[in-house]
């Protein structure tokens, strides 16, 4: 004997599961100053709520609450329903500061102090 919920209790329950894992998920991309809540990672990828994201392509910026972790280049790899999938061809991480292009010496000066008493 089989039993089950009714259509619409299992509709509910599951919008309530998918409401309380996007509340407890910081994960975000960013794309020209609009956030979208990722609502599932993996290594190669992740997902967003098709309901709520557009067809996202090119440079985004992955965000974990206010860090910035990442600039990525993502493809949209399937459209699973619910969800949209992509996946990164490239992802640099996100660094606080400018790279730089001669060697640093470990004993250089911090800065520069001038004389302003004379």
């Amino acid at each position: 004997m089989e039993m089950g919920l009714p259509k619409e209790v299992q509709l509910g329950l599951d919008a309530a599961r998918r409401a309380t894992h996007l509340k407890s998920h910081r994960l975000r991309v960013e794309v020209d100053g609009t956030p979208y809540r990722i609502i599932r990672a993996w290594r190669g990828g992740f997902a967003v709520d098709a309901a709520d994201a557009p067809h996202l392509r090119g440079r985004v910026d992955l965000f974990d609450g206010a860090r910035h972790l990442s600039q990525c280049l993502i493809v949209a790899a399937s459209d699973e329903g619910a969800e949209w999938h992509f996946d990164y061809k490239r992802m640099t991480e996100a660094t606080g500061s400018q790279p730089i292009d001669f060697e640093r010496s470990e004993d250089a000066p911090a800065g520069l102090l001038e004389d302003f008493g004379g």
